[in-house]
Parts: structure tokens; C-alpha cells; sequence
């Protein structure tokens, strides 16, 4: 699907259709473990399923920085 409001190039259209595919995309809920987060607002994630409520990144559910501090974070937990 070509979106609508770019309208030159088609380097820059691919582009900003992968960004729309990764913002309406499902993700998986951490707490209940369905496929069935969804966007809300910008940055805002919710699972229609159980209603847990994320922050994330403006299109995708995570961020390559929110990535890399959880994964610090498991790795920190499971040393001690």
C-alpha cells in the first residue's frame, strides 16, 4: 500500500511504508504473553487484551536504546 502522503521517490516511499507497517503492527504483551499491543498515541503502546499500558518508541513498540538498557538489565539481574 503506497502512502498517501509522500509523494516523490520511491526510496522514500518504501520507507515511510515499512514505518507505517510497524506502527499499526500487533507486538507482543510482556504481561500476558498474546500478540495484541497496539498504538495508542504516539509513544503510548496498550494491550487490547489485558490493558497493560507501555511506553515505547513514536512507531515501534521498542527502541534500539530501550533494547540494549533491558538487555543490561537481565544481565545484571542474573549475575546476582
Amino acid at each position: 500500500m503506497v502512502n498517501a502522503s509522500v509523494r516523490y521517490g520511491a526510496r522514500i516511499r518504501k520507507r515511510a511504508d515499512a514505518v507505517r507497517r510497524q506502527k499499526t503492527a500487533r507486538y507482543k504483551c510482556e504481561a500476558c504473553g498474546r500478540m495484541s499491543v497496539r498504538r495508542i498515541s504516539t509513544s503510548i503502546w496498550k494491550c487490547t487484551h489485558c490493558g497493560k499500558i507501555y511506553a515505547g518508541g513514536a512507531y515501534t513498540m521498542t527502541t534500539p536504546a530501550g533494547e540494549m538498557a533491558r538487555r543490561q538489565i537481565e544481565s545484571l539481574n542474573a549475575q546476582h
